[in-house]
């Protein structure tokens, strides 16, 4: 296992070492790209330089899934006593400030077209000079994850920068197909823009259908690194962008819109789609919890690897600590986690048991409940549990595919079926069927709510059902918000073309 955990280590370095001449947003040149895109390894080390730069803490390795996205969402504990100005001041929505909120939105922004920029220059010269990757297979595999991650990133700049979808603000964004910031991306309406992430999304599925190995092999074989099966560079799918990570991008895309009944579509296809008889992703159980696998590794259909993640976390999600000291950390007020368990059956509810610690201890000797998602005790876990099954940032999971699936469910017979497999594998099987199809729309926030807790789903998921009030400290649906709560504005070093807000 040290030799695993040595090589992806020494990929990491190579990749850092080899490609930061590049991986930044500036202008490139054309001997840039051919000095960089000469050979294979030049492709394998962008894709992976790419993915890591999705990992950084500025974008999913923490601002968009554990921090600043959720103060946005109100998922924290927020007091006067808190010294994360930034989560303060997003948790108001407050998107005037200049010192903390602007600060925090140009850093997301920069960090999310940098990535795109990237995945830009992997497109580009694949066309090129792609034929350096002998294997067209492995080739056009990489062209489907660029087209996806373009795809994955212009997506969240459009559920976080965007217009509510159907609101009365029309919001103008760019998509960005560009490789340097000398080059203006198009801005498009919200309409316009759709139909280029379909395009994208398109292009990476049809891809990846014919050449991505997870049609032929399953994830727990591809996961093992000394199967000769498939090239080298095309392990551990569940980490890139692979072809059912793109289907369930394209359910959770069309949900977003409001065209539930196609989200609902490819999100059975995704949990019906069998290889060899067996299916080929299910939801994680309490055999997982219990293990250790608090972040559902087993179902991720896409994971970020992240080695550090507990180290850094640690500092403001306190983990597996019983006291801390430190108003920089963020909890939850007991008051707020009874209330978004109000109604569960929190004796065996594995999420509500292995996801939570109740035992912290602040400042004021007050008991201050806290996530342990991204916490493990490592003298518990192997290496190979730690690198698979802790060190990861969940991006696309099936829970969120079943609760697709349910909210845009044909009948009511259909949304029970998948709410009995989705209940079963929180282990609270005979909690009650739902009555009604508004028993389901009624369903969607509070689990959107406790299961992807510091994932950073709940603010789209209130965004695009257009809440009107969100669940505050105390957990009473305190904090009121409006359409433009909803939009956070373009950094304004940015080109704007809604700085004259228009409306329908």
């Amino acid at each position: 296992m040290k030799k695993i955990t040595i090589l992806m280590l020494l990929l990491a370095v190579f990749s850092l070492s080899s490609c930061n001449d590049w991986l930044d947003v500036r202008p490139d040149t054309e001997q840039k790209d051919e000095d960089q895109f000469s050979t294979a390894q030049g492709f394998y080390d962008a894709i992976v330089g790419a993915y890591m730069e999705m990992a950084s803490r500025d974008i999913y390795g923490e601002r968009m899934t554990m921090t600043n996205i959720e103060s946005l969402a109100y998922q924290w504990l927020i007091t006067n006593d808190l010294q994360r100005n930034e989560d303060i001041y997003l948790s108001k929505h407050d998107y005037e400030n200049v010192e903390y909120t602007q600060a925090a939105i140009k850093i997301i922004y920069a960090k999310l077209f940098n990535v795109i920029a990237q995945a830009n220059m992997i497109i580009k010269n694949i066309d090129k000079r792609g034929d350096v990757i002998l294997d067209p297979a492995v080739r056009y595999t990489i062209q489907g994850e660029a087209y996806a991650m373009r795809a994955y990133c212009q997506l969240d700049v459009l559920r976080l920068f965007g217009q509510v979808p159907n609101g009365t603000t029309q919001i103008e964004l760019p998509y960005s197909e560009t490789t340097g910031i000398d080059e203006m991306p198009l801005y498009y309406n919200f309409e316009a823009y759709i139909e280029k992430l379909k395009e994208d999304i398109a292009k990476a599925e049809e891809l990846l259908r014919e050449n991505d190995p997870v049609m032929d092999y399953s994830f727990k074989i591809l996961n093992e690194s000394s199967n000769t099966l498939v090239n080298d560079n095309m392990h551990y799918r569940q980490s890139r962008l692979n072809y059912w990570a793109v289907k369930a991008l394209k359910a959770r895309m069309y949900l977003y819109i409001g065209e539930k009944a196609k989200a609902a579509e490819i999100a059975r296809e995704i949990i019906d789609a069998k290889l060899e008889g067996e299916p080929v992703m299910t939801l994680s159980g309490t055999k997982d919890f219990a293990t250790g696998y608090k972040l559902c590794p087993n179902e991720c259909l896409f994971y970020l690897s992240k080695w550090d993640v507990m180290d850094y976390s640690q500092d403001f999600l306190v983990g597996g600590k019983t006291r801390f000291s430190n108003y920089s950390c963020l909890g939850v007020k007991k008051e707020k986690l009874d209330a978004m368990y109000a109604g569960q059956n929190i004796t065996s509810h594995n999420r509500r048991i292995y996801c939570w610690n109740t035992q912290t201890v602040d400042n004021y000797s007050q008991s201050i409940p806290v996530t342990t998602k991204y916490y493990w005790d490592t003298e518990k876990m192997t290496e190979t549990q730690e690198l698979f099954g802790c060190q990861i940032i969940p991006m696309l999971r099936m829970s969120e595919i079943y609760l697709i699936a349910m909210e845009g469910a044909s009948s009511l017979a259909e949304a029970n079926k998948l709410y009995y497999d989705y209940r079963l594998s929180h282990n609270v099987p005979t909690d009650p069927d739902f009555t009604s199809m508004t028993d389901v729309e009624n369903y969607i926030i509070p689990e959107y709510r406790r299961e992807f807790f510091a994932e950073g789903q709940l603010f789209y998921t209130y965004k695009r059902l257009k809440a009107t009030s969100i669940m505050g400290n105390t957990g009473e649906n305190d904090i009121s918000m409006t359409e433009k709560d909803y939009i956070v504005p373009l950094p304004t070093t940015e080109y704007n073309p809604n700085n004259q807000n228009k409306t329908k």
